[in-house]
């Protein structure tokens, strides 16, 4: 069984909702790449989350959603290093920022209004282009 991630208080990830393999990494490594097994595939089952409600499951949902599997199971790979330890503690970092951004609801909006003076320049410079468009349907200049 995995350790647990702990996001903030009271939310983590606890270790029976984990796994995770080992696999060959892809790209440049010289004669190690076809020896060792670095890259880590961390599966998260995402309905085991302790601790969050329901907006941030659902934020939670969104967030990962290009990422989970037909199970249900968050995907989360890491071939930064060439060490499988620093890989595996780098895929349950991703994870831990995920769930804590997941933690974080939108701001929400207030509406404003632009202040006087910015209306009247904007109609001053729209009554300047309307000018300027109007000279020029008269003939204006001759460019002979």
């Amino acid at each position: 069984m995995a350790e647990p991630i702990r996001i903030s208080r009271g939310v983590r990830v606890p270790g029976g909702a984990i796994s995770w393999r080992a696999v060959r990494s892809s790209g440049p490594g010289g004669q190690n790449v076809n020896k060792v097994a670095s890259k880590v595939e961390l599966r998260v089952r995402l309905e085991e989350v302790e601790g969050l409600d329901a907006a941030a499951r659902a934020r939670l949902g969104a967030l990962a959603a290009t990422r989970v599997d037909s199970r249900g199971r968050l995907l989360v790979t890491s071939q930064r290093t060439r060490d499988q330890a620093r890989n595996l503690e780098d895929a349950r970092e991703k994870v831990r920022r995920l769930v804590a951004r997941a933690l974080v609801g939108p701001k929400r909006r207030r509406a404003t209004r632009p202040s006087a003076g910015a209306v009247e320049q904007r109609l001053r410079e729209k009554r300047l282009r309307g000018a300027r468009k109007r000279e020029r349907r008269r003939g204006g200049h001759d460019e002979t």
